[in-house]
């Protein structure tokens, strides 16, 4: 993290930002009323069972050899406690990006979702699935249930999204409309199904797919710029893009800043919180050091996720 900023998640202790002293909360306020925002619209935040929450933690505590640097989770925080961190930061709307690794379990995390949502009203309800039987059977169900985001993990299922199990679940979601946010990037280790080539297919069978491409597409950032300029329905979402973390391990080519702006109506805000090794202001710090203006930044912080999904202050 830069030097401007540091991070206390254990203990429950409010991360604060160094300047002046002032709590990170009031931080993320005073950035977003410079820019005349009335608060945050974060595509990209997990909340699940918290069994699947503590496995996902512990790998996260172990990643350090993988990513050649320490990995700690600043919000280690019960769920009640992360959800008003988020509401204390002005975040308006969030997501509880939720993924199962192995069949059998789509049908629960979409059931758990669901009733996170319906307690959680500016959480957007979110939804999930795997390749197997089925699949489309509860797919379409989430979405008669009111789903407004799916989340898929190519890398942690370890499957191709060409997968012909996946066929009528895809044809249903561009069909709908309903946005996806896909980690399909080799970042921070390559899968057997990432990277732009299967994704590119399935764009190629799908072309009204809504996707939004997690981290960037970290680290083949070009790779799927190039998508979203090709695909209308393509985003991509800032998660843990541009910072100090980030950079040190898959750096944004300085060449690729032009298309960036360019897109500025596909680019979303997304956190990754709380599994974050830095305080979420980081995150907002690194959009705005970009330098690329005002605009751009409304449209990231706000205006382009509040258009998907019809948020209202």
């Amino acid at each position: 993290m830069s030097g401007s900023e540091t991070g206390a998640g254990d203990g429950g202790q409010e991360v604060a930002a160094v300047r002046g002293g002032v709590p990170e909360a009031a931080a993320v306020r005073e950035l977003t009323a410079r820019l005349g925002l009335p608060g945050l619209v974060d595509v990209h935040t997990h909340f699940m069972p918290k069994n699947v929450l503590d496995k996902v933690w512990a790998y996260f505590d172990a990643v350090g050899p993988m990513t050649g640097q320490p990995w700690p989770i600043t919000y280690r925080e019960e769920e009640s406690r992360r959800v008003e961190l988020l509401r204390g930061f002005g975040v308006l709307a969030f997501t509880s990006m939720l993924y199962p690794h192995k069949p059998g379990m789509g049908t629960w995390l979409n059931s758990w979702a669901a009733d996170f949502a319906a307690r959680t009203p500016d959480c957007l309800h979110t939804a999930t699935f795997f390749p197997e039987p089925g699949a489309a059977g509860y797919v379409r169900q989430a979405l008669d249930d009111g789903a407004r985001v799916f989340k898929v993990h190519l890398q942690v299922g370890g499957f191709d999204p060409n997968d012909p199990l996946l066929d009528d679940v895809w044809g249903l979601l561009a069909g709908s409309g309903t946005p996806i946010v896909i980690h399909c990037g080799s970042g921070p280790a390559p899968g057997a199904f990432t990277g732009p080539g299967p994704v590119g297919a399935l764009l190629a069978r799908h072309p009204r797919l809504r996707l939004v491409v997690a981290h960037m597409g970290m680290p083949e950032y070009e790779d799927f710029l190039g998508l979203a300029e090709r695909y209308d329905g393509v985003h991509l979402d800032t998660t843990m893009a541009f910072t100090d973390f980030s950079e040190r391990l898959a750096p944004f080519p300085t060449g690729a800043l032009k298309r960036l702006a360019g897109l500025q109506e596909r680019i979303l805000l997304g956190s990754d919180f709380p599994n974050i090794p830095y305080p979420y202001l980081h995150q907002l710090h690194a959009l705005e050091r970009l330098g690329l203006g005002d605009d751009w930044l409304r449209a990231v912080l706000h205006d382009n996720g509040a258009a998907m999904f019809h948020v209202k202050p």
